[in-house]
């Protein structure tokens, strides 16, 4: 067996090679920029106005001043202003030609049908936004490497951008092992249980953006679940296989794994739950064999599996380590790393109730991991602990 830090260093090591992929806007949420983005053009491509209000030439402010017409939004026909004039004018229009100045709608006066600045604070340019304001053309509007937020796909679309390169969800596969597995819906018989993996994992993925995961089933039979790895590996980056990863006369997957050619990195971890974690790769493909303990399979699949995933993606590391006091007791024998599913709040954290691998109510219930390395005995209430926040 190795150590937790060992297994992530040669996870690390293994790394997917990144893949750009140009994505149509609308597809590019949560992804991250694989090549700068040029704008096109000028944005504004005109000069407007962010008010309410009178547009007119600064040199103007202090005459009486005739009202010729007003200018809206989407006005496609142009007003030109000389000595004297002012036009109405609403936010988000084109400033009329030679009006370089926007004066609030509460700052004026009308006598006899003439239109007074009453604005002492008014300067040439106020509350006007120029051309190229937000973004020249020629400009580098957004570097690679940038997380497409909610803002940033607004601010995109708000340029013109129809089209984006970005790093590209790697394809990846899950495979359930195991003749007691039940789809939920379905009535148990005697000997099975609701088969749960595949939705969690899902689940998981789909939060960082890979939305197209495949989900494939295989008999406890090494031939079958032969067959159906090398039909995963064929067309996708990434296998995560549940179940069969540890010594029993049914556990299959790193037989499997050996014969499609997969090259064994490590198999067992001195760590618990997933202690028989399984890590092994085919040219640039990665193949993880998760325990079949859903609260195992979980486990180990934020603490290794997601940032494999995340890196390939451009994304920074969604599983937060910070430090918190421990608020009870938690005794363990040397020797193994735990992973304690916990509750984080305002600097404190809970190790939660039912820690046993099987189980998921805890965990159900948890927003972090409590982190004992192998060589600590436990806590004591009140001790700084390191913890891993995580993306729910």
């Amino acid at each position: 067996m190795i150590s937790v830090k060992q297994a992530k260093q040669i996870i690390i090591e293994a790394a997917l090679p990144k893949k750009s992929v140009l994505l149509p806007l609308s597809e590019a949420f949560g992804l991250v920029t694989s090549k700068g983005i040029i704008a096109t053009t000028d944005i504004p491509n005109f000069a407007q106005s962010s008010m309410d209000g009178y547009a007119l030439k600064y040199e103007d402010k202090g005459n009486l001043l005739k009202v010729i017409g007003e200018m809206a939004a989407g006005i496609s026909e142009q007003i030109k202003i000389s000595k004297g004039e002012a036009t109405r004018i609403f936010t988000g229009a084109p400033l009329p030609l030679n009006a370089d100045t926007v004066v609030m709608q509460e700052k004026i006066h009308f006598e006899n049908n003439l239109l007074i600045v009453q604005d002492e604070n008014l300067k040439q340019g106020s509350n006007v936004r120029s051309k190229g304001a937000e973004v020249k053309q020629g400009d580098i509007a957004m570097v690679s490497g940038m997380y497409l937020s909610a803002a940033a796909i607004g601010f995109l679309a708000g340029i013109g951008c129809v089209e984006v390169s970005v790093y590209a969800p790697p394809k990846v596969a899950i495979i359930l092992t195991g003749n007691e597995l039940q789809k939920p819906g379905n009535p148990l018989e005697f000997g099975q249980v609701y088969e749960a993996n595949s939705f969690q994992l899902k689940a998981a993925l789909n939060k960082i953006g890979i939305k197209n995961s495949m989900v494939l089933t295989a008999e406890d039979d090494p031939e079958e679940l032969q067959k159906v790895l090398q039909k995963a590996l064929e067309v996708n980056d990434v296998v995560l296989l549940n179940g069969g990863v540890s010594v029993g006369d049914y556990d299959f997957v790193t037989q499997a794994a050996h014969t499609c050619g997969v090259e064994e990195k490590f198999h067992k971890i001195k760590q618990k739950p997933g202690k028989p974690l399984f890590f092994g790769t085919k040219e640039d493909k990665l193949v993880f064999g998760l325990p079949g303990n859903p609260s195992s399979s979980l486990t180990c699949f934020y603490e290794y599996v997601l940032p494999a995933l995340e890196s390939s993606m451009g994304l920074h590391s969604s599983l937060v380590e910070i430090t918190a006091s421990v608020t009870h007791d938690y005794p363990k024998p040397a020797g193994l790393t735990h992973f304690l599913k916990a509750f984080y709040s305002n600097g404190k954290v809970t190790p939660l109730h039912a820690q046993e691998s099987f189980r998921l109510h805890s965990f159900a219930q948890a927003n972090c991991f409590i982190i004992l390395p192998e060589e600590s005995i436990g806590c004591k209430a009140g001790a700084i602990v390191t913890v891993h926040l995580l993306p729910l």
